[in-house]
């Protein structure tokens, strides 16, 4: 189970995609929106994600993880769409004997998508909405203005 959803997360899906008799344990990422960011306010985030893309990307993610860890098993769900404070955005899971192995393969696994897994994180706070990571991308009226009034005098 490595997929892009729609519908509210269940975390006890994706352990039970990583459960079978062998594995000795499971550990457990669940991602939750906050009310904050950067010390921000934080009303509202909105994911959204190229999905074939993205379950392609999962995908890559979890063979090259369990390449190197041989005997997990990983599954992850990530949540697009509107989400609110305290609402679930992603669950990622591994299983293995022991847990030393499944806390490893966790923790690479979600550090590996967030940093690489196409989705998109739009905040919501008090200054209006505005696309996480893409603070250069930010246009601010003044910044604008002194541009436009800079067009004008060549």
């Amino acid at each position: 189970m490595l997929k892009i959803s729609e519908s509210p997360l269940n975390p006890l899906d994706v352990i039970e995609a990583v459960s079978h008799p062998s594995a000795g344990a499971i550990d457990v990422f669940i991602g939750v929106v906050r009310d904050h960011n950067e010390g921000k306010p934080v009303a509202l985030l909105e994911y959204e994600a190229y999905p074939s893309m993205a379950e392609r990307e999962f995908l890559k993610i979890s063979d090259e993880i369990q390449q190197v860890i041989p005997g997990i098993r990983l599954a992850a769900i990530h949540r697009v769409g509107a989400l609110r404070v305290g609402e679930v955005a992603v669950v990622c899971a591994a299983s293995a004997s022991h847990r030393a192995e499944a806390f490893t393969a966790c923790r690479k696994f979600i550090d590996e998508v967030k940093a690489r897994l196409p989705v998109w994180k739009r905040e919501h706070g008090p200054n209006g909405p505005y696309w996480v990571g893409w603070m250069d991308a930010r246009c601010h009226p003044e910044h604008e203005h002194q541009h436009h009034n800079h067009n004008k005098t060549l």
